[in-house]
């Protein structure tokens, strides 16, 4: 199956962590093509975790549709980011979205945030897998 890997950017470490062990088990994974330059300190985050310069330089919204047309599923690493666990940012929830309206699978590391949005997140039907990549199926 190919998987795209979406996440906030303060999660590069797992991206690259994640996508090693789905790649083991047989799939083909896309990650941010910037994370290894946010986990070696290349890339300076702000103080929202993010490099804007960093999603202009790649064109991060335009490559991620692209990447999603081409794929079966996504995979969100929603981890606990500013106090709020398992945290699905604007970034996160438009890839969500591309991979909704493309008719993609969705699927969530943990569960569904309680954040003013859930809602929508509740409404294109992710699949929680509670951290057990073999979930993905």
């Amino acid at each position: 199956m190919k998987i795209v890997i979406c996440g906030s950017m303060t999660f590069s470490q797992e991206m690259i962590n994640v996508a090693k062990k789905l790649g083991k088990m047989g799939h083909q994974v896309f990650f941010p093509p910037l994370a290894p330059e946010f986990v070696d300190g290349r890339r300076i985050k702000d103080c929202g975790g993010e490099d804007v310069s960093s999603k202009k330089d790649i064109d991060a919204l335009n490559l991620f549709y692209k990447e999603i047309k081409k794929a079966d599923a996504i995979l969100v690493l929603n981890y606990k980011k500013k106090e709020i666990d398992n945290y699905i940012g604007a970034n996160s929830l438009i890839e969500m979205a591309f991979a909704h309206i493309l008719g993609k699978k969705i699927f969530l590391l943990n569960p569904i945030p309680k954040i003013d949005y859930d809602s929508e997140i509740v409404f294109m039907e992710p699949v929680v897998i509670n951290r057990d990549l073999d979930r993905i199926q």
